[in-house]
C-alpha cells in the first residue's frame, strides 16, 4: 500500500495540500519543524489540529542549530517586513529550509517506506521564494533517485495555483480554514500585518468570504 508524509506548518498551503491529498496520496504523517522561528508555538498547535482533524500521525521536528545560522527576521529580533516583494522574500529567507525539510522528509520516507511527500510549494510564493519553485521539485526528485533507495516522491498539488485559488479550492473542498496559522508573528491571532497574513487576507477578500476574515483576524 502506498503511503505519503506532509510537511506542515499549520499554513494555508499546507493545510490545502493535505485536504487535497490525503486519499490519493494516501498520507499517515505530518511532519512540523520547529527551529526557533517567532511563530513556532502557535504553527505547532495548528498543525496538530490539523492532523488530528484528518486522523494521521504528527511528529515535531527540532532544528535548535538552524536559528544560529540565520538572520532572518522570522527568528531574530528584526521587524517582520510589511510588503510583498523581493526585499521581504530576502528578510525572511531562512538557509536551505525547504531543502533541509525534504531531505529530512526523505530520509524518514527511506527508512520507514513512504512513497510520497507532499509539500505546500505553490506559483504565488515561487515568484520571490525559488524553493518553492517546479525547477526545485524537480531538483529533489532528481536527488532522491541518488540518496535514497525508496526514491520517494514529492508532489507539490498546489504548484500551479495562486493563494486567491487556494483558498477557492478550500471552500468548494470544504477544508476546515478556521484551523489555519498562517501568521510570521508570534500571537494567537494573526497580526494582519505580515506578509503571510496579507497573503490570506487578500485571497479571502477576493473570494469574498468575510467569515473567515472576521474569525482569523
Amino acid at each position: 500500500m502506498n503511503k505519503g508524509i506532509i510537511l506542515i506548518s499549520g499554513g494555508l498551503d499546507s493545510l490545502v495540500s493535505l485536504g487535497l491529498g490525503i486519499e490519493q496520496y494516501e498520507i499517515k504523517l505530518g511532519l512540523t519543524f520547529d527551529y526557533g522561528q517567532k511563530s513556532a508555538e502557535y504553527e505547532i498547535k495548528a498543525s496538530k489540529k490539523i492532523c488530528d482533524y484528518y486522523k494521521i500521525k504528527h511528529k515535531i521536528i527540532n532544528l535548535d542549530w538552524l536559528k544560529e545560522v540565520t538572520h532572518t527576521a522570522l527568528v531574530s529580533s528584526n521587524e517582520l517586513p510589511k510588503e510583498m516583494d523581493k526585499n521581504s522574500a530576502k528578510a525572511v529567507w531562512v538557509p536551505n529550509r525547504n531543502g533541509l525539510f525534504l531531505n529530512i522528509a526523505g530520509a524518514i520516507a527511506d527508512g520507514e517506506n513512504f512513497d510520497y511527500i507532499l509539500i505546500g510549494a505553490n506559483k504565488e510564493e515561487a515568484q520571490t521564494f525559488s524553493d518553492n519553485s517546479k525547477d526545485f521539485i524537480d531538483s529533489i526528485n532528481k536527488e532522491f533517485k541518488f540518496s535514497t533507495q525508496k526514491k520517494p516522491e514529492v508532489i507539490a498539488p498546489l504548484l500551479n495555483f495562486d493563494k486567491n485559488d487556494i483558498v477557492k479550492l478550500a471552500l468548494d473542498n470544504h477544508i476546515p480554514l478556521e484551523l489555519v496559522h498562517s501568521c510570521y508573528a508570534k500571537g494567537e491571532k494573526h497580526c494582519g500585518k505580515c506578509e503571510s497574513c496579507k497573503r490570506l487576507k487578500n485571497a479571502l477578500k477576493n473570494n469574498n468570504d468575510e467569515y473567515y476574515i472576521g474569525k482569523l483576524f
